[in-house]
């Protein structure tokens, strides 16, 4: 599978971007293709909420022109998209925001008969790390990650949330581990 794996930590050595990697490491080891796009280092700009998106059912139509539609379009491309973001104050990082709300433009006609997604039956997944535990504090997360996906038409893939990561690098004794087995599940 053609795997696009989005990364929203400005940390590029951090827990987010590790566990992320022990991921990708074992989905090659697989036999998968996987494209990481860090999307810090990407100028995403915020969604105009303007609409002319919706004019077209066939193409992402968005009057902005910057990194966001070429990431979409991979996102298009891909079998498999991985978004992989730390906990900030009980949601995404701002660019994992970003994107996901310029992913408006991939759907039209949401809550009507004729609802279409540019990406329907592509499977995605979800990657969180923070410092707490995912009560009151991750769970929104995921719940926004499933509304997101009954949005775009997808198949969860899987759900990974890696707790009690400390800013110096320290985590769970089993992160690598949960990580190979995420891994795994998500191209079952």
């Amino acid at each position: 599978m053609k795997i696009v794996t989005l990364l929203g930590s400005a940390r590029g050595t951090g827990n987010t971007a590790t566990v992320l990697g022990w991921v990708e490491d074992e989905l090659r080891a697989l036999g998968h293709e996987i494209e990481r796009i860090n999307l810090t280092k990407k100028d995403i700009k915020p969604c105009l909420g303007c609409a002319k998106c919706k004019e077209s059912e066939t193409e992402i139509n968005c009057i902005q022109h910057d990194d966001a539609e070429e990431i979409l379009q991979k996102m298009i491309g891909a079998d498999v998209t991985l978004f992989a973001s730390p906990n900030y104050f009980w949601g995404y990082t701002a660019s994992v925001k970003a994107l996901m709300d310029r992913s408006w433009s991939l759907v039209t006609n949401y809550h009507k008969p004729n609802h279409a997604s540019l990406i329907e039956g592509k499977r995605q997944a979800l990657l969180l790390t923070g410092g707490g535990v995912y009560e009151n504090n991750a769970e929104g997360l995921g719940f926004a990650f499933n509304k997101l996906q009954a949005f775009y038409k997808t198949q969860n893939a899987g759900e990974l949330f890696i707790e009690k990561c400390t800013i110096d690098g320290n985590r769970p004794d089993d992160a690598q581990q949960r990580a190979v087995e995420f891994a795994r599940n998500m191209v079952k």
